[in-house]
């Protein structure tokens, strides 16, 4: 055994058995694979949806969660610096759509997802359009639907799979309505307990994540590496700059705009 492999298991080791006393949740989608390296034993994992309602009821002390979560509820600290966002073309948040979007009566949507309906929304409502939006039945219905929206890796594989869909890609549409990154999921910390400890360890999971980027992308099983690569490197990115808070920033305004709230302005800590 090396003495960079040594190290590194030395790192997992110290970093599983000093979270075991925080409860995280994450999602299992390929785009948090980087933001949970380390820690993955003691996750708990569900839907972005599902890991909200942890956290509502104080089941969690910190999860992944969609940025509307923590917008439209103000109990919620959002741990600086981390984000899954893109800038352009995300690849993974798209709607697929037989008809022109001005048709669009009714938008079948993934249950799992928040942030992605409420972007959606307000994205056809800058063009006026304001459809009614339905829960999938279930995945294996989405090639018969003229509208519908899918996230994570059920968008991947529905993109890479034959279909007969027209792809509207919510961060590209985002993008070239804003000229601003979008930010689709941060870790949000429950208020009221002391995380100091917490938050070291997400961002040292995070930090370790980027520096084995390339081994995540050579060793995962999903899809193939050179997709794997462009995904990481190019659709998505997970710091949370200035340039993030403006986008997080410009939504809360046209949530507010478009009556989806309330909005709550976000609280960032180190």
């Amino acid at each position: 055994m090396t003495r960079a492999s040594c190290a590194g298991d030395a790192k997992l080791w110290r970093m599983s058995s000093d979270t075991q006393k925080f409860r995280i949740g994450s999602v299992q989608y390929l785009n948090a694979v980087p933001l949970t390296r380390g820690i993955e034993s003691e996750l708990i994992f569900a839907t972005p949806a599902r890991l909200a309602e942890l956290l509502r009821q104080d089941e969690l002390d910190a999860a992944l969660v969609s940025i509307t979560e923590v917008l439209l509820n103000d109990r919620y600290d959002i741990l600086d610096g981390i984000a899954i966002a893109s800038l352009g073309e995300v690849y993974s948040v798209i709607l697929a759509h037989k008809k022109p979007l001005a048709e669009a009566t009714d938008i079948f949507c993934d249950n799992a997802s928040l942030t992605s309906v409420n972007l959606l929304k307000v994205l056809l409502a800058e063009k006026n359009l304001f459809p009614k939006f339905v829960p999938l039945e279930n995945y294996a219905m989405a090639q018969e639907k003229d509208f519908v929206l899918l996230i994570g890796d059920r968008a991947i594989d529905f993109q890479r799979a034959p279909h007969g869909h027209e792809i509207f890609d919510l961060g590209f549409a985002w993008t070239e309505m804003t000229n601003l990154p979008f930010v689709y999921a941060v870790w949000a910390l429950r208020r009221g307990i002391e995380n100091k400890e917490l938050r070291r360890e997400l961002k040292e999971a995070k930090h370790f994540g980027m520096e084995t980027l390339d081994y995540i992308i050579g060793s995962r099983e999903e899809y193939d590496e050179d997709f794997r690569r462009d995904y990481f490197e190019w659709n998505i990115h997970y710091h949370l700059a200035s340039d993030e808070k403006r986008g997080i920033a410009t939504f809360c305004e046209l949530l507010r705009k478009h009556n989806l709230g309330p909005v709550f302005e976000p609280s960032f800590v180190l």
